[in-house]
């Protein structure tokens, strides 16, 4: 027997940080969407749980048994044990969401091997903020840390989209260390499409003080034929969502050689 899931790249297509609570978090309202591309996984059953990283992106994880892909097997009964390869595609500390992605994948895996158990919501949440989203993969509403899920209406499924990263990692508690802790309104109501439209991305300008090239990125975006460009998450890669899948196609031939680029579809 063995399993594949792809750990399907998250964005955010808006943003928006309320305050900052006592237990030290920030309180968000985000729209997460899925990109139809990501990490891949695989798992076979083996006498104890293994895991093996490879891809372009693999020698950027400093400890893969340290990995939330192996955090991910110990939170979950699923037998005697995984052998598991994960493809690493994408960047890491990107605003993607890929570590989160990752473990999301695995949850599936055991939902489709042995069932999750009742509880399962509860310990994503516990290894990740963005992990209970990325166990379905699909565009929804986070609120609070971003844990809890509400429905959206998404009249964005199938969208062109490209994504750019300047090929620099950006930790996501500096990002959230510089926001300025001013709170410019709630996220507006909608469809996807309003949504992304009206939102905004509190962290971008933190983001930019920390990493000006993203805004190489956006301006590059920006030029290219996209209806909406922003940044995702805390950094630093960027998305642009386009009409037409060729003009999608004709401004990821456009970017630079050395950012790296990841053209799909939302989900």
């Amino acid at each position: 027997m063995s399993l594949s899931q792809t750990a399907y790249a998250k964005i955010n297509l808006a943003l928006h940080v309320r305050r900052r609570r006592a237990d030290g978090y920030h309180e968000l309202e985000t729209l997460f969407a899925f990109v139809d591309a990501g990490d891949e996984l695989t798992a076979r059953p083996s006498p104890q749980d293994r895991l093996h990283v490879t891809g372009e992106f693999a020698g950027t994880l400093d400890d893969p048994f340290g990995n939330i892909v192996a955090k991910a097997l110990s939170a979950l009964p699923h037998g005697q044990g995984w052998d598991v390869t994960l493809d690493k595609r994408l960047p890491v500390a990107a605003g993607l969401g890929g570590g989160s992605a990752d473990a999301g994948a695995v949850f599936r895996m055991v939902r489709d091997a042995h069932g999750l158990p009742d509880d399962w919501h509860q310990r994503a949440a516990r290894l990740g903020a963005d992990v209970p989203a990325c166990v379905e993969s699909v565009a929804c509403i986070g609120r609070g840390t971003g844990t809890e899920l509400e429905p959206v209406a998404n009249d964005l499924a199938g969208a062109p989209v490209l994504l750019v990263n300047p090929r620099i990692p950006l930790p996501t508690g500096p990002v959230f260390k510089g926001w300025d802790g001013v709170d410019r309104g709630p996220m507006p109501q909608g469809n996807l499409r309003t949504i992304a439209r009206e939102g905004r991305n509190d962290l971008e300008a933190p983001a930019l003080a920390l990493v000006p090239q993203i805004g190489d990125v956006l301006d590059a975006l920006a030029d290219s034929g996209a209806w909406l460009a922003r940044m995702s998450g805390s950094g630093a890669t960027c998305f642009a969502l386009y009409d037409t899948a060729r003009q999608r196609d004709a401004a990821k031939a456009a970017m630079p050689a050395a950012w790296w680029t990841l053209a799909g579809s939302l989900r």
